[in-house]
């Protein structure tokens, strides 16, 4: 810990409760914990994660650099005097008989010029790489040298773009179609772990691409959108000059190459260039190989030269960059963005990432970062248990797994006379495998899964009793995996469906002709080979509104994957629908902390973050704990708001105008008495409340059933004499226009005398209004919770879930783990909705909890602290509705309206 008070270089004069999150995170990192960060939407988070984390980081720099270099000098002074010593030493041993200590004087010798050797090569390494960086920052003439290097290598970029062009557009050839040789999976020789792995397509001969990774912050959160908006405030901030910051994100995101940007999918565009990758890779080898056919060169991504991705790599960590910024960038320097991020990756002091990148074990590695003794921020934390279930569950279809076996044998029989023997063994146990998960479905292979019917119903199952049950336990799951790795069938399988079918792929009509589809290639099977099974569409949709995958055998290669987890981490979930092509088996994840344990083992400090972190007994408990961290490395740390306490009215109301008692259990809510209480509250509500009124039901269903009631009775009416009314719609497509129009409609009321005083948004929790949109100012004046949100207590997922932490977890306060769990993920929801309306210091709002349970005090007490302190609970209606008209009346005389 630094000496004295810890200056932070805040933009401004921080508030209390900003300068208390910096300094318990500047000690939560420097003492190595485990940190559990809670600041409300409005306190200025991002800035305090930025101040807090870049100031420990300035510190702990400049201690290692004073340490290495007092380590120096104190270890130069030992070589010198080093000598002199040994010889002492070994005088004193040539008159003794017992065994020589000058062995253990030589070790330890050796071990400590090791070190000096180690720590001079760093510092060397560093210097190098800051004065080239510097050089870069104030020498602009390098830049233009560089440019004009750059430029004079356009002509061959150029080249090489057509030479990609003519590729993927040449005619065939003589034996095999032109293209096929890239669908065909390679040798496949051992499955022996021990095998030297191939180089990787970038590696290079260079000490720059060999350097350590230097102390870093990882800094993740859900979408681009939040990091990018991270990214604005640390170059708003004063670390903006001096900090190396690199910003990761999708080849989608940052391909440059417009041919590659084409492709109608995620995964074309990932296929395509690691083919191209590839392709420069075996270019560059030296190895002499047989003279093969004559065919169109191989294409090469002319933005992948070694030294423009040196170049672009520089620039990077010059200047603070974001994703937008970065592909700007590499079109500039003609260098492909998202490979010069990966390699800017050692020398940044700052990595900005997605949430899947990080948490994601073999994305993690692919990206190439290290987490050993690093910092990892992640923040938007509140769901990360949630993030880390859904990033390692697994579902698979019915007509996915019929569709994977129908292309993987058509393949097979394509290939049969090229492939080697390992090659047809494992893609045969695959389609073993398959046959094997359809018949647990009540369904077979070759056949239409749209037309066979099977019970319904849904069955949970570990993972040992699953693998019997579809006898595939003879099976080596882990060997298949691997040869998944290395062979990479599934993106093969792509690649021949997409020649094969054309779908996908914006194709001149051309290539159109040239390839027949895989429908005439099936009329060459022999007629007991055909199959029937559809291969879904790119831009196909279910039933459900999701889109259908397009590589239904990468689908199955993730529930593979999840099926090596260990029996007891997991259930397999049969879920039959009646007909085979909708069911499904499920992989789901009870254990997150398996996957999470690596990072906290790994990392220096990990810090979690988030609005809204309450309650964090679950997170701790299933998150940490089981990880296997020790209680002492936890640390809990959770601000107050700055808005002050005025400025914030949340009531518990436990009766409505009637007297009626408020309890919106599953088992009255949908009486008619119920429904007619909760709009009387509404109306009277919507009588005093300026701007906008936002009103979270527990459900979908339940939002429609009382808006039909009140649609019968009139009381819609009512209300919407003194509010528009909005709803919150189930497809995201048409969030932004409901929200635009509400927003309008509150804006033109607050300008205008009209017997509209704003507008009402019936919404759900848990839907898309209830978290990452900002109902500030008019826009939220009165957040109202309509019961609570207890997840379905009759999921059988659930209950495994339940099951699985009252057979592993501890009691919680004379609760079962399973018990708490419900409330947690209730009160969670809760707390997300309700955070919704306060954004700033100048704002103010009033939340409404309607229901008497949350009047208990476990309930209480699992609200933001900044919530439960100023929360009143009002027994009857007539005392909290005259407050809540005495709150509106001072705001609107203070504000002079």
């Amino acid at each position: 810990m630094a000496d004295g008070p810890i200056q932070f270089p805040f933009p401004y004069q921080p508030y209390s409760i900003q300068k208390q999150f910096m300094e318990a995170l500047y000690t939560a990192l420097d003492e190595g914990k485990v940190g559990i960060f809670e600041s409300p939407t409005g306190t200025g988070k991002s800035l305090s994660l930025i101040c807090g984390a870049l100031t420990w980081l300035r510190d702990y720099e400049e201690r290692k650099r004073q340490e290495t270099a007092r380590l120096l000098e104190s270890g130069d002074l030992a070589t010198d005097s080093s000598a002199g010593s040994q010889q002492a030493s070994q005088s004193q041993e040539s008159s003794d008989s017992a065994e020589p200590n000058w062995i253990t004087d030589f070790v330890q010798k050796k071990a400590e010029r090791d070190l000096v050797s180690k720590l001079k090569e760093d510092e060397l390494k560093r210097k190098r790489r800051e004065e080239r960086l510097e050089l870069m920052r104030r020498n602009a003439k390098l830049k233009y040298t560089m440019k004009r290097k750059q430029d004079s290598e356009d002509e061959e970029a150029v080249r090489l773009l057509k030479l990609s062009k003519e590729a993927l557009t040449a005619e065939g050839g003589d034996v095999l179609e032109e293209g096929e040789e890239e669908v065909i999976v390679a040798v496949y020789e051992s499955d022996d772990d021990n095998a030297v792995p191939k180089r990787s397509c970038l590696d290079e001969d260079d000490d720059d691409l060999e350097e350590d990774h230097v102390t870093k912050i990882y800094y993740c959160s859900r979408t681009h959108s939040q990091l990018a908006q991270f990214v604005q405030e640390v170059q708003k901030s004063a670390f903006a000059s001096d900090i190396r910051l690199v910003s990761l994100a999708s080849r989608q995101n940052l391909c440059i190459n417009e041919d590659v940007r084409r492709l109608s999918s995620v995964q074309l565009i990932n296929d395509r260039c690691m083919e191209m990758q590839k392709n420069k890779h075996e270019k560059t080898e030296k190895v002499q190989e047989p003279k093969r056919r004559r065919g169109a060169a191989k294409p090469v991504c002319p933005f992948s030269g070694y030294e423009a991705l040196q170049a672009l790599r520089d620039e990077i960590l010059v200047k603070v960059q974001d994703i937008e910024q970065l592909a700007a960038l590499g079109k500039e320097t003609k260098a492909c963005p998202y490979y010069g991020g990966r390699l800017a990756i050692p020398a940044a002091q700052l990595v900005v990432l997605p949430y899947q990148t990080l948490l994601h074990e073999s994305t993690r590695r692919a990206s190439g970062i290290k987490l050993k003794d690093q910092v990892v921020i992640i923040d938007e934390a509140h769901n990360l248990i949630d993030t880390i279930t859904c990033i390692y569950s697994s579902e698979v279809t019915g007509a996915q797994l019929c569709c994977a076996h129908s292309q993987l044998t058509q393949y097979m029989e394509r290939y049969r006379n090229r492939l080697k023997a390992k090659n047809l063994m494992y893609i045969k146990q695959i389609l073993f495998v398959v046959e094997g998960l359809v018949r647990m479905l009540g369904g077979k292979t070759g056949q239409n899964p749209n037309t066979q019917t099977t019970p319904a119903g849904t069955e949970l199952q570990t993972i040992n009793n699953f693998l019997c049950k579809a006898q595939i336990d003879n099976i080596n799951l882990f060997k298949v995996r691997r040869y998944y790795e290395k062979s990479m069938i599934s993106r093969k399988l792509f690649g021949f469906v997409e020649k094969y079918q054309g779908s996908g792929l914006n194709l001149s009509n051309k290539e159109n002709c040239k390839t027949e589809g895989l429908e005439g290639f099936l009329q060459t099977l022999p007629k007991g080979q055909r199959h029937t099974a559809p291969v879904p569409d790119e831009n196909s949709v279910a039933d459900n509104g999701q889109p259908i995958m397009t590589s239904p055998m990468m689908q199955l290669e993730g529930f593979l994957f999840a099926l090596t987890n260990a029996n007891k981490d997991g259930r397999v979930v049969i879920h039959k629908q009646g007909v085979l092509a909708q069911s499904s088996v499920k992989f789901l994840l009870l254990n997150p902390a398996i996957h999470f344990a690596a990072v906290l083992r790994d990392c220096r400090a990990v810090i979690v973050a988030g609005g809204t972190m309450q309650p964090v007994s679950d997170f701790k408990e299933q998150l940490l704990l089981s990880a296997g961290v020790r209680p002492e490395r936890i640390m809990e740390f959770s601000c107050g708001h700055v808005i002050p306490p005025q400025n914030i009215l949340p009531l518990i109301l436990c009766k409505g105008p009637s007297g009626q008692e408020l309890e919106f259990t599953f088992q009255n809510r949908e009486k008619s008495h119920m429904m007619d209480e909760t709009g009387r509250v509404l109306s009277n509500l919507c009588n005093v409340v300026p701007g906008g009124v936002i009103c979270f039901f527990p459900s979908y269903e339940y939002e429609r059933c009382v808006y039909s009631h009140w649609e019968k009775t009139g009381l819609l009416e009512r209300l919407s004499a003194k509010k528009r009314i909005f709803q919150e719609p189930k497809k995201a497509s048409q969030v932004e226009q409901v929200l635009s129009e509400y927003s309008r409609c509150i804006q033109r009321c607050s300008q205008a005398e009209g017997p509209l005083s704003g507008a009402l948004l019936l919404s759900v929790v848990g839907g898309k209004m209830s978290e990452g949109i900002n109902f500030s100012d008019d826009l939220g004046r009165c957040v109202v919770m309509v019961g609570m949100p207890y997840p379905n207590i009759k999921s059988p997922e659930l209950q495994e879930k339940m099951d699985y932490l009252d057979k592993n977890m501890p009691q919680v306060k004379g609760r079962t783990p399973g018990k708490a769990l419900i409330e947690n993920l209730c009160m969670k929801a809760v707390n997300q909705s309700i955070g919704r309306a306060i954004r700033h210091r100048g704002d103010y709002a009033s939340i409404v909890l309607l229901d008497q349970r949350y009047s208990r005090p476990a309930i209480m007490a699992k609200l933001p602290n900044w919530i439960r302190t100023s929360t009143q609970v009002q027994p009857t209606f007539g005392p909290a509705f005259a407050s809540i008209r005495k709150f509106f009346m001072q705001k609107k005389q203070q504000h002079g309206l």
